[in-house]
């Protein structure tokens, strides 16, 4: 017993010192400045900062640690609840801020040159079937069940260099629709990053993920194209990202009330591919040519590749087929659940099977033994995902009453060999 004691002791010491490594390499205090997240007085916040990240690694409530007095802080739990209930820090602008800094530093030295560097856009469903009282809860539509759910949609901005993901920010949208809002927002000063969070979950998702995509763009985080299926896809989608700096490689819908224009008409995706004949051969392509994405009088000359199952767009027209191909399967590869919710929309149980079976199959076979250099790049990359993974209970803005108990939960946040 006692060892055992004495054991988990260790273990929390050690957790302890690698996350004061942690924050001193990638200057956590200084990004927590940069997004309002200070006291004037009582325990710095560092401290309390600190202390959550304790609880998430050691796998460990806070009440349990009251309980059983290990680890027990030099502050009263109602510190911690204040500082997680303070509506003026910026979550999106910390998350951002950090990830940008892990990812010049530490998995930036590492990669080659030539690597392609992305920004990926997608969505989840985040159920809390077993709430009432959360703020913004919502019957939302689950594309994967074909269901509604009460909860959530998690849109999520992640970075990719194609052997690592690392999750950029995130913001819970609940629905614009009053009818399916469950709970409405708690009143807070308009003048807040509260007020103005809980204002975007009510937003659609497109002008979620163009909020999400300027923050990275303001944080200089390193990327050259922007990646989200058809669910985005839209003219004014494309225009918007270019806007802000990004080119856009994306899934386009098969929809009759979207037009590109080609040969200097506006015609739909059906209507282009019927205008042209396959190529001869065994080409990999079933239709490759230019069109341009007008909207209001503002023209983005465009590439439309079109294969079985799906059509790619892709605003830089100097990319080759081949390269759009790879970067749209990087999108594809990188988020296998999302990839098996497009496919049960669109395929057959048969086909839907044989593709995943296809993709995991790769997948296993292309897992190397870790060599030096890319267990070196994987510990901080590793470490980074779950700390920002788990700030999503903070990122969330939702209020936290002094009955909510402080239970880590551990996300499968998982690494791709180099």
């Amino acid at each position: 017993m006692n060892k055992s004691i004495t054991q988990a002791t260790q273990n929390d010491k050690q957790i302890s010192n690698s996350i004061k490594k942690f924050f001193k390499r990638f200057h956590v205090s200084s990004a927590l400045k940069a997004s309002n997240a200070y006291k004037k007085k009582g325990v710095p916040v560092m401290e309390i900062f600190q202390y959550l990240f304790l609880l998430i690694f050691s796998n460990r409530s806070m009440y349990m640690n009251l309980i059983t007095g290990r680890n027990t802080p030099a502050f009263a739990k109602d510190t911690v609840y204040r500082f997680m209930k303070m509506i003026q820090i910026n979550w999106i602008r910390f998350t951002t801020i950090l990830s940008a800094r892990i990812i010049k530093d530490a998995i930036i030295p590492l990669d080659s040159e030539d690597r392609a560097n992305v920004l990926i856009i997608d969505d989840s469903m985040f159920e809390r079937n077993c709430s009432k009282k959360v703020e913004l809860l919502a019957k939302v539509y689950d594309h994967a069940k074909h269901a509604y759910r009460f909860g959530f949609r998690m849109l999520t901005l992640g970075w990719s260099d194609g052997s690592t993901f690392l999750q950029v920010n995130s913001v819970l949208l609940s629905t614009e629709n009053r009818q399916n809002r469950i709970n409405e927002a708690t009143d807070v000063d308009k003048r807040t990053v509260g007020y103005r969070r809980r204002k975007l979950s009510m937003e659609k998702g497109t002008q979620a993920m163009l909020t999400l995509l300027d923050a990275a763009k303001k944080a200089a985080i390193p990327a050259n194209y922007v990646l989200f299926d058809s669910w985005f896809s839209s003219p004014s989608t494309l225009h918007a990202v270019k806007n802000i700096g990004f080119d856009v490689i994306d899934m386009v819908k098969k929809t009759p009330k979207m037009f590109f224009r080609y040969n200097g008409e506006n015609m739909s995706l059906t209507s282009i591919y019927n205008k042209n004949k396959k190529r001869r051969g065994r080409s990999r392509y079933l239709l490759s040519v230019m069109v341009d994405v007008v909207k209001d009088g503002e023209i983005i000359p465009a590439k439309m590749l079109l294969q079985m199952f799906r059509t790619m767009l892709s605003d830089n027209t100097e990319l080759s087929d081949e390269k759009i191909n790879e970067l749209a399967s990087a999108f594809m590869n990188t988020l296998p659940a999302m990839l098996k919710i497009r496919l049960q929309s669109h395929l057959c149980a048969m086909v839907q099977s044989l593709h995943l079976l296809q993709v995991w199959t790769k997948t296993i076979q292309a897992r190397r033994p870790f060599t030096p250099k890319s267990l070196i790049k994987g510990l901080p990359v590793l470490t980074a995902v779950s700390i920002i993974m788990h700030l999503q209970r903070l990122q969330n803005g939702i209020s936290i009453t002094k009955n909510t108990v402080l239970m880590p939960s551990f996300p499968k946040a998982g690494l791709m060999p180099a």
